[in-house]
């Protein structure tokens, strides 16, 4: 059996930025583990598989150990192949996946936009999970909340995200997909980074989903709802973020970097 196999820089400025993703455009639905092996062999955060039914593409994503409920990179990623590789041409993409369905649409060239659920996160005062948090950053953090997923800290600024060297296994006991830190930036509205060693990202480049969750966050703080942010990975993400109460967009770039073939016996 042979396959297609694509990879984009999802939530960047160019290639080798943002978030690298695996897209496999499938006809049909393979064993789940076959797509959980191919996705361990793709050792990327996330690998992507859709298939078309009817109007709408079913869309699953899948780290190198599991499959998660939601990723936003890839989502991208996925429109990316299918607007610029595959030949859609419709105005919009409406991605059928395990958090309802999310629809893509194009912003200029090579950018898109992705109408996203917002996560509402909600203030953990939990001390057990404050401590590991704390012990994990090495890193007083000023409040933790907790979203759908993910644990959220908030630290005092943009140079301590930087400085952060956190201590993955003890992030990994949390009981969490993964933990995200944040804090105001300097030149953008915030900043965070994002941990997830539970799924076998120790620090993920650039994380659409966290921002489901950030920007529910930060905009009743700086009181508007377009904000700009970076995640401050060695690859730098790049967002623009609109919160719409029980939605949120997400706006960012993708670049094709390599496309090829899988051949399965």
């Amino acid at each position: 059996m042979k396959l297609p196999i694509y990879q984009v820089d999802a939530f960047g400025t160019g290639i080798f930025s943002g978030n690298p993703a695996a897209i496999v455009p499938l006809d049909a639905w393979l064993p789940d583990e076959t797509m959980q092996a191919i996705a361990e062999e793709n050792n990327l955060a996330e690998t992507a598989f859709f298939v078309r039914e009817g109007a709408h593409y079913k869309l699953r994503w899948f780290t190198p150990t599991l499959e998660v409920d939601l990723c936003g990179h890839a989502t991208l990623a996925s429109a990316h192949i299918l607007y610029q590789e595959i030949g859609y041409d419709e105005v919009a993409i409406v991605f059928s996946t395990r958090s309802g369905d999310l629809t893509v649409t194009r912003v200029g060239k090579g950018g898109y936009h992705l109408d996203f659920p917002a996560d509402h996160a909600i203030k953990v005062d939990d001390t057990g999970i404050v401590e590991t948090i704390e012990n994990g950053l090495n890193f007083p953090v000023n409040s933790v909340w907790k979203g759908k997923d993910d644990y959220l800290a908030i630290l005092e600024n943009e140079e301590k995200i930087r400085q952060l060297a956190p201590d993955f296994t003890i992030l990994s006991r949390l009981p969490s997909r993964g933990l995200i830190v944040s804090a105001p930036g300097v030149d953008v509205d915030f900043v965070s980074r994002g941990f997830f060693p539970q799924t076998g990202v120790n620090e993920d480049p650039a994380t659409g989903s966290a921002h489901t969750v950030l920007t529910p966050y930060w905009s009743p703080r700086f009181r508007k709802n377009k904000l700009s942010a970076l995640q401050l990975s060695s690859r730098l993400g790049s967002f623009t973020c609109v919160y719409r109460g029980k939605r949120v967009s997400l706006i960012g770039n993708g670049y094709t970097y390599m496309k090829g073939n899988i051949h399965i016996s």
